[in-house]
């Protein structure tokens, strides 16, 4: 009899899901894609309703092949690529690309990766959703026309190799605006007063100065501040008020994607990218001590706070049995999912409260352990009873002046019994770190004289916009609905590795040139690449998946704009050319004529204004470039091995090195250690760190830093992380238009990175 054949994408699940089905079942995997747009073209057909052209991602003709064949020997084929548009359009290709070998093509969707619910999908397939795919197949078109039309703009207007991406600037707008908001914020001073307060029967206490003539304390100057110092210390003081109150701190809904990633960064130090990798592991399925194959969490890209009835009453349950029935609620805990949802998988929990983190730590790395156990925790806080305060506000008033002070003591800890705070959440939200935990003494009361003990007083000043962070990023384009939970990662991660943003103790600093490609592409496409066309658009793919809205008349909406707005700028390049050229009083010493400073590839330079007639050119890095001086360059302290001088610092066009002193007589020069950031262990040699290098005509490779002794080298940037299909240690990436893949250079494992 013929088994029946189901198709995913990983082959980690693979394995899970082989385990669970028995030997009825085939189980293959497609290792991602199969079908992509061409590198080397548009491969939109505009004229035909936007056809996409899609052709095999190369190395995969033997995996379709392969599908292809067990398809025809195969009684039925269940494809299970991932329960997202992503995955639907996968499923779309595999159907296509087998159909003519079996018609008996079902699509099942694993929420989660247990035995029970594999096998439920598998006894209820659906059909392939062709809305969904349209819905994925319109994301790509838009991007693929944004990459192939705006990018080509930026090339002529300042260098050759920038990209635009429709959703990549607009999340590149929000970090430019605030690292211009920073810049422009102009400190204000600003005085604080806290005076130690005592009564005749209580302990010493803090109070800060509220209010002066019934108006909120502002105290603006040194002087202002010692005026009032000395007034208050004239005054007689009195409790004037004592204000005691139970408040309540509700538990957060269970983990979306994106506050998944918010989390994971302010309390572990993940990165998003970090965290979708390990959240993946922890879904694929993790092999237990026991020998068994389980998906610890359900699926992890969503935005739907919604969770199973079963769920929710085994999560009482474990509470119940755990921490005690006052902790668990009335009524089960209630979530609201935002209207702009998807709302097509669950919130991310665990598949089932049998497996807590404990149990499993043996099974997991220590980063997999550290993200299951948050979304453990989360998800069992969020059916908790409530965190019970019991609050005292008091104010201490003499003559014109109040001071108040609010403590705050934890009466019944609820759901903080599982899951509170982070110190930098705190911080984002202006807390005191002892704002919960101060004491009040238990003996005032209204109308009792106090002493003022003491009064300091304190110069601030008001702080600018904080940074963006991954997660506080994540935050604000979820907040301004751009994006998608499977883009957030992506879009972070591009920002960085194009060098339109740096990120410096995990905060986000724009960089030259990531503000003028910003720039030019604000001014120029505005409504493009507004926050509420790209929110827009985002709408409409929704309602493309929802069958609402007509995927040409959704494209059309999108394309015949940015058309409109590419054929005005057509003749406008050369004077936004010319409005990054900034002049300068220094003049050309081999032609006299003025220089300018330009941009290229590595930045801005100064250069002769003559150029093509004179090519003089010089770096900006040295400090007397623009007032036509030359600088002394900086001692190393080290002397040179070949000829005894001293050795100095240099800047060239491929950046900082050490070179002699007494260049060029003597040529002698070395990189600078710790200049550059090792990508992976060298696989060749085993000793040395593969680094970015620069080949003699200035194009970039990753070569052994061990080099001469070992000449590995490769084109494309190697990427520390391990390939799915066949182990391999890292993975090859590679940027062109078409977009960012990662392959292996072992197998024909490729994959494509969301912009």
């Amino acid at each position: 009899m013929a088994k029946s054949l189901v198709i995913v994408e990983s082959p980690t699940k693979a394995k899970t899901i082989s385990k669970y089905l028995g030997s009825d079942y085939i189980i293959e995997s497609s290792a991602g894609h199969i079908k992509n747009l061409p590198e080397s073209k548009l491969g939109i057909d505009i004229e035909n309703a936007y056809t996409p052209e899609y052709v095999t991602i190369k190395g995969k003709n033997d995996v379709i092949k392969k599908l292809v064949d067990l398809a025809g020997k195969s009684k039925t084929v269940y494809i299970a690529t991932d329960p997202d548009r992503e995955g639907e359009a996968i499923a779309w290709h595999i159907a296509q690309a087998i159909g003519k070998k079996n018609t008996d093509i079902h699509r099942v969707m694993f929420h989660e990766i247990t035995k029970d619910a594999v096998k439920a999908s598998i006894e209820n397939p659906i059909k392939i959703d062709d809305k969904m795919v349209e819905a994925q197949q319109a994301r790509r078109v838009m991007d693929r026309i944004v990459g192939y039309q705006v990018s080509p703009f930026l090339w002529k207007a300042i260098y050759k190799g920038l990209s635009a991406g429709r959703v990549q600037t607009v999340a590149m707008r929000l970090i430019s605006e605030r690292e211009r908001a920073i810049g422009e914020f102009v400190p204000v001073e600003y005085w604080s007063l806290t005076g130690k307060f005592k009564t005749a029967a209580s302990q010493p206490f803090v109070a800060k100065l509220f209010k002066i003539d019934g108006k909120e304390a502002i105290v603006s100057t040194e002087s202002e501040a010692t005026a009032h110092v000395n007034q208050i210390n004239k005054e007689i003081f009195h409790i004037s008020s004592v204000e005691k109150k139970e408040v309540k701190r509700h538990p957060g809904a269970p983990f979306i994607t994106s506050t998944l990633q918010q989390d994971a960064s302010s309390r572990m130090r993940f990165n998003t990218k970090k965290t979708m990798m390990v959240a993946q592991q922890l879904y694929e399925g993790i092999e237990l001590a026991n020998g068994e194959s389980v998906g610890l969490i359900t699926y992890m890209r969503t935005d739907s706070v919604r969770v199973s009835d079963a769920a929710v009453q085994a999560a009482r349950a474990y509470i119940h049995d755990q921490f005690g029935k006052e902790y668990v609620p009335h009524a089960p805990r209630q979530y609201k999912t935002k209207k702009s949802a998807q709302d097509a998988h669950e919130a991310i929990r665990p598949t089932s409260l049998e497996y807590d983190p404990k149990s499993v730590k043996k099974s997991l790395t220590a980063d997999q352990f550290k993200l299951y156990e948050l979304i453990w925790n989360r998800f069992v806080a969020s059916q908790m009873e409530s965190a019970v305060f019991d609050q005292t506000t008091v104010d201490i008033s003499g003559g014109s002046y109040q001071f108040r002070v609010t403590g705050r003591v934890v009466k019944f800890s609820g759901f903080l019994a599982v899951y509170g705070d982070s110190l930098e959440e705190k911080e984002a939200n202006g807390v005191e770190e002892d704002d919960e935990s101060a004491l009040l003494p238990k003996e005032l009361a209204t109308g009792q004289k106090t002493d003022l003990l003491d009064l300091l007083s304190k110069q601030n000043f008001t702080k600018p916009p904080a940074r963006f962070t991954e997660a506080s990023l994540v935050k604000e384009l979820e907040a301004n609905g751009i994006g998608r939970p499977s883009t957030y990662a992506g879009i972070v991660t591009t920002l960085v590795e194009r060098k339109y943003a740096e990120l410096k103790d995990r905060k986000f600093f724009a960089t030259e040139i990531g503000l003028s490609v910003n720039d030019i592409l604000i001014e120029n496409f505005k409504d493009i690449f507004s926050y509420d066309f790209t929110a827009r658009m985002e709408e409409n793919l929704d309602e493309i998946a929802e069958g609402k809205k007509p995927y040409i008349k959704v494209l059309d909406s999108f394309y015949h704009p940015l058309q409109k707005t590419l054929e005005h700028l057509q003749g406008q390049v050369g004077t936004i050319k010319k409005q990054l050229v900034e002049t300068t009083d220094v003049l050309c010493e081999k032609c006299g004529s003025p220089m300018v400073i330009r941009w290229g590839r590595n930045g801005r330079f100064l250069a002769c204004s003559n150029f093509p007639t004179c090519k003089n050119a010089k770096s900006l890095d040295d400090p007397g470039a623009v007032k036509g001086e030359k600088a002394e360059p900086e001692l190393t302290g080290q002397d040179c091995p070949t000829c005894g001088k001293p050795l100095v610092f240099r800047k060239g066009k491929f950046g900082k090195f050490i070179s002699c002193s007494t260049y060029p007589t003597c040529k002698y020069s070395e990189n600078i250690q710790g200049e550059k950031k090792p990508l992976i262990a060298c696989p060749k040699c085993k000793e040395g760190q593969v680094e970015e290098k620069r080949s003699k005509r200035g194009k970039i490779f990753f070569g052994c830093n061990k080099y001469p002794a070992c000449d590995f080298a490769l084109w494309d940037r190697p990427v520390p992380e391990p390939c799915p299909t066949c182990n391999h240690s890292y993975l090859l990436e590679k940027t062109t238009r078409a977009g960012t893949t990662r392959s292996c250079p072992n197998c024909d494992y490729k994959v494509e990175i969301a912009e």
